[in-house]
């Protein structure tokens, strides 16, 4: 076994790196400087001191780096259900700024950052995404994180500007004719999932985390539903999914292929619904543009054109509104699959509210298109 040695200094060497192990200003610090190398570890150590000694006397803020504020955001919002995002645009943000200090960070030396990722040809809400979880942690340091001086992380949270490149891109609800076309393309246990969500409006973690415990039957309707928990769903309130006919035998054919979860491949859940699977299929059959989320838009505006109040739109869609939503009685649970089953099948094409104007592939004179789309009810929705 490797022989400690400890130094006068309050240095210890364990297996080649240096340690600090000493008392300073009634405190005991034990961590690692990094470092094999002596008068390397003794820097590191002065340095500690002479912060202690600023941050006790004169109230000066230890020196803190992006990095080290962005593991403390992680370790303690794990709970959090888009942690994971999180982490993955905190892992995009390091090269720029994790080795800089906290104090250091500005809308100047986020600046190659925004740079970098528009020539990269991401779009400014994932950038923008990105730029919030920044902002957040610096607005933590500023106001809530403290060290054992009570002193905050950071004095100031800086302004951290984000990005207008004007380039979002407008939702694509699909025709009745690109469903078939697409969904047909598609293998099988992707088919199903995306046939119950185009026809329950449930979002693309609220399909793939889908529970048979969370499943209600309602004997006086002869069907059932489902109750999602706050946790999966977007607004953190639980959501009633209301089942026409088409979702409810989507739902039947997957039972008994996994105790726990509904939509499986290969007896295991489905992660994720925009796969290389989906994407393949939507490239085979001219469909590049569109997106997983466009099924949601399909669903909303589907329903629109079927006469569905704005208010039941909201209850089957799960928007916020303000209400509990699993607080339904019979009557108000029946009223909801009745709204969902009128858009279970294509509805006749003689009728002329429910015609789809396309607009040549693009979102050009989309303002003109608009108006005019208002003065015949030809269409009731326009899409790119």
């Amino acid at each position: 076994m490797q022989k400690r040695k400890r130094a006068a200094s309050g240095l210890q060497l364990k297996y080649g790196i240096w340690r600090i192990d000493k008392v300073i200003n009634g405190k005991r610090i034990c961590r690692s400087t990094g470092t094999s190398e002596r008068e390397e570890a003794e820097r590191f150590l002065a340095r500690l001191i002479e912060e202690d000694r600023k941050a006790s006397v004169y109230g000066v803020r230890p020196d803190r780096t992006f990095r080290t504020a962005a593991t403390h955001y992680l370790n303690e919002f794990a709970h959090k259900k888009s942690i994971s995002c999180d982490a993955q645009d905190l892992e995009i943000l390091d090269p720029f700024i994790g080795h800089l200090e906290l104090r250091h960070i500005h809308d100047g030396t986020l600046s190659e950052f925004k740079r970098a990722r528009k020539a990269e040809g991401v779009k400014s809400g994932t950038v923008n995404r990105s730029l919030a979880v920044c902002r957040q942690i610096l607005n933590l340091c500023a106001k809530k994180w403290r060290d054992e001086y009570g002193l905050t992380w950071l004095e100031t949270a800086p302004m951290i500007s984000m990005v207008e490149w004007n380039d979002k891109r407008l939702p694509y609800p699909i025709s009745w004719d690109e469903q078939e076309w697409l969904f047909n393309a598609l293998p099988a246990h992707l088919r199903e999932a995306c046939l119950y969500k185009v026809n329950t409006g449930c979002r693309q973690q609220e399909v793939c985390q889908l529970r048979w415990e969370w499943e209600f039957p309602i004997p006086e309707l002869k069907t059932s539903v489902f109750i999602l928990p706050g946790w999966i769903t977007k607004n953190g309130q639980e959501r009633v999914v209301s089942l026409n006919s088409i979702a409810m035998a989507v739902v039947n054919r997957q039972r008994g292929k996994n105790e726990e979860f509904v939509f499986t491949y290969k007896g295991e859940p489905v992660t994720k619904l925009n796969n290389t699977g989906f994407k393949n299929a939507r490239k085979k059959v001219g469909l590049d543009g569109v997106r997983i989320h466009d099924l949601r838009h399909t669903t909303g505006r589907r329903l629109r054109a079927a006469g569905v109040s704005n208010e039941t739109r909201k209850a089957i869609l799960g928007h916020e509104s303000g209400n509990i939503t699993t607080h339904y009685s019979i009557a108000e649970i029946k009223e909801l699959i009745d709204a969902v089953e009128k858009i279970a099948i294509q509805p006749s094409e003689s009728s002329p509210t429910l015609t789809l104007l396309r607009i040549g592939g693009s979102h050009a004179n989309l303002t003109r298109e608009i108006k005019k789309s208002l003065s015949c009810e030809a269409a009731t929705s326009i899409s790119p």
